[in-house]
């Protein structure tokens, strides 16, 4: 595989002579894709000299870290895996270096990447991270379980079907849930979903001048939907399940459908990791009839904060992740339908993808449907589809995911978490001086 270099010339020479004893510290979380970049990076060492230290963590506990050490100028990482909130919040605030470097590599190509995943990680025109997947979300489920149902999954289905659907898919006798969704509290995990799916029921964050809606009649029936339908044709123990929990679940055949990520498609449906993989149909997110389906739009990307004292080598491995070189790196290796999803123009093009993955083209629909700039059927003051595009937000999320995991757990009931959402949410909006 060819390295793309970043500059041309003598200086990539003496950048690759000078980036010899380097070491660059990479923070990255533990979903299969970034696990198996891990795994093939030696060959950027071998081509580089640069050494890769690795620092692998569970979605929230990685947000948590990295957002602390970008907040303080900690220093720790060369390298960070952020996501389509974070990048042009922190831009703003001058906490990444620009990828000016790609922007201008022609091989590398930054008018290749989606629109709207080259728009989420840009600022003022700039690109500040570079996109390692990209994804929306849609319904992952089992043909097999369909069918033996009498039913047929339309392929824009209703969430009154999803409900008829995943009751009478259930079957506790056979360890066998009808609908594993999101469960474990944290803004990108349980709120990520419910904030999605909220907005297909017609409910917001905030109104126009940033009150809290919590104490409306459209999330009310947003949680009692997702709380009811859990209790009826859900795992047990949902509260502490998340993106990988879920999946492994799925893979193991205990869920009739999965509505999560779309980078999924490539785990369920591969036959060395998923005992169902023949099984697997997909369809778009559920709605309401409303005008909004219940997808979200992400992408995994790779920043470099202010304080890293090793930028050009930085690049240069950003670079080498997230090229077209890789994904043809990963297809020599792993097979086409296991390349990263959702980055590239090129990739939906390419016919040989298209053959090896029967969720492309789906998964492309998927994420040019999501409207970061129109989330939701009312008004809004906000950007953003599963979050809110602003600094509070991640805090504020954070614990009413809490108060909605609890709710899903038993510990309270769904009013009392709507009324503790609401009185929380309007306490720090206040605070933060959005409500006069």
């Amino acid at each position: 595989m060819k390295l793309t270099p970043i500059l041309v010339g003598a200086f990539t020479l003496a950048l690759a002579t000078s980036a010899s004893a380097q070491t660059l510290t990479i923070a990255t979380v533990n979903n299969g894709d970034m696990v198996r970049m891990q795994a093939l990076s030696p060959a950027f060492t071998e081509e580089t000299g640069i050494e890769l230290n690795w620092v692998v963590l569970e979605e929230n506990t990685l947000r948590q870290n990295v957002t602390t050490d970008i907040a303080t100028n900690g220093g720790q990482y060369d390298i960070m895996t952020i996501g389509t909130y974070e990048a042009p919040i922190w831009a703003k605030q001058g906490w990444l270096k620009p990828l000016d470097a790609l922007a201008a590599d022609a091989e590398y190509d930054v008018d290749d990447i989606l629109p709207p995943i080259r728009e989420g990680l840009s600022f003022e025109g700039k690109l500040y991270a570079a996109p390692f997947y990209g994804e929306s979300s849609f319904i992952m489920y089992r043909k097999d379980l369909m069918e033996k149902a009498g039913l047929e999954m339309p392929e824009a289905p209703t969430w009154e079907f999803i409900g008829e659907a995943a009751r009478a898919m259930t079957d506790r006798s056979a360890d066998i849930n009808g609908i594993c969704l999101r469960g474990k509290a944290g803004w990108g995990e349980n709120m990520a979903f419910l904030t999605a799916m909220s907005n297909s029921f017609g409910a917001r964050w905030f109104d126009e001048n940033w009150v809290p809606q919590f104490n409306t009649p459209e999330w009310k029936n947003t949680l009692d939907t997702y709380l009811s339908l859990m209790a009826d044709a859900g795992p047990s123990g949902a509260s502490s399940n998340g993106f990988n929990e879920n999946l492994t679940l799925f893979q193991q055949g205990k869920c009739g459908m999965w509505i999560d990520a779309t980078v999924a498609a490539s785990f369920v449906t591969n036959p060395e990791d998923s005992t169902v993989a023949d099984q697997v149909g997909f369809a778009l997110a559920p709605d309401n009839g409303l005008g909004k389906r219940g997808n979200w739009l992400w992408a995994w990307s790779l920043a470099i904060p202010n304080s890293s004292q090793n930028a050009e080598a930085a690049e240069q491995f950003i670079n080498w992740a997230t090229n077209k070189d890789y994904l043809a790196l990963v297809a020599e290796q792993e097979g086409w339908a296991n390349v990263p999803p959702g980055t590239r123009t090129s990739l939906y093009e390419n016919a040989e993808y298209q053959a090896a993955a029967p969720f492309a083209q789906m998964t492309l629909d998927s994420i040019n449907a999501a409207s970061p700039a129109e989330p939701t059927v009312q008004p809004v003051p906000y950007t953003g589809v599963q979050f809110v595009a602003i600094p509070e937000f991640a805090g504020i999320a954070t614990n009413i995911g809490q108060l909605f995991s609890a709710a899903l757990a038993g510990q309270m009931s769904a009013d009392d978490a709507l009324a503790q959402a609401q009185d929380a949410a309007t306490r720090d909006m206040t605070r933060a001086g959005y409500i006069k």
